[in-house]
């Protein structure tokens, strides 16, 4: 079955114009190919050909031929160096892809910015609750036996979350400091002569 964070994609790309959501809508919208794009696309780790297939929900040769497909159109990195094979998308793309869609997504860089504030913000607030500096460090605090298992499953999400944002907070200040050369051109550019 196909994981949260792809389902909840795959709806957001299959809304019908009313804003309601059709699971046939779905279903005739995207193949597992388009499900092992997008998830080869999300990846924030190294992942193997048979994660990827079954977080697409998809068959394992298919998978695979659509991810050496990524491979060869330079869209996905192959690691073969461990006992299994990993692929896993060139963060540098992604990151540059994303800081276009802010920049073009109609948002000023002053909302931006208070944004970037209101994450840090958030971080300084969980190092200060927790008295650590890392999402790693909080992980660590699980190992405190009188946690009861509501507060471990909080720490877990919020160490997840807290990387989550330390991510975001590098991409917007990209596309903060870039605003300018991120604009998005209606001419082509001219080849200098």
């Amino acid at each position: 079955m196909a994981s949260i964070y792809i389902k909840t994609q795959l709806e957001r790309f299959c809304m019908t114009e009313d804003g309601s959501n059709s699971e046939s809508l779905m279903e005739r919208q995207t193949t597992g190919e388009d499900r092992v794009r997008m998830t080869a696309r999300q990846l924030s780790e190294p992942r193997t050909a048979n994660w990827i297939a079954s977080e697409a929900d998809w068959s394992h040769e298919p998978t695979k031929r659509v991810l050496e497909r990524l491979v060869d159109d330079g869209i996905l990195h192959r690691d073969e160096s461990g006992t299994h094979t990993t692929y896993y998308p060139d963060y540098r793309r992604q990151a540059m892809l994303e800081a276009m869609r802010l920049r073009d997504s109609g948002h000023t860089v002053e909302e931006l910015t208070d944004r970037l504030a209101d994450m840090k913000t958030q971080i300084r607030d969980w190092e200060d609750e927790f008295g650590v500096e890392s999402p790693n460090q909080l992980r660590g605090t699980l190992a405190d036996e009188s946690l009861d298992a509501d507060e471990e499953d909080r720490r877990r999400e919020i160490a997840r979350e807290w990387e989550h944002l330390q991510q975001r907070i590098q991409v917007i200040g990209f596309a903060i400091r870039e605003w300018d050369f991120l604009a998005p051109t209606t001419e082509p550019a001219e080849a200098n002569s």
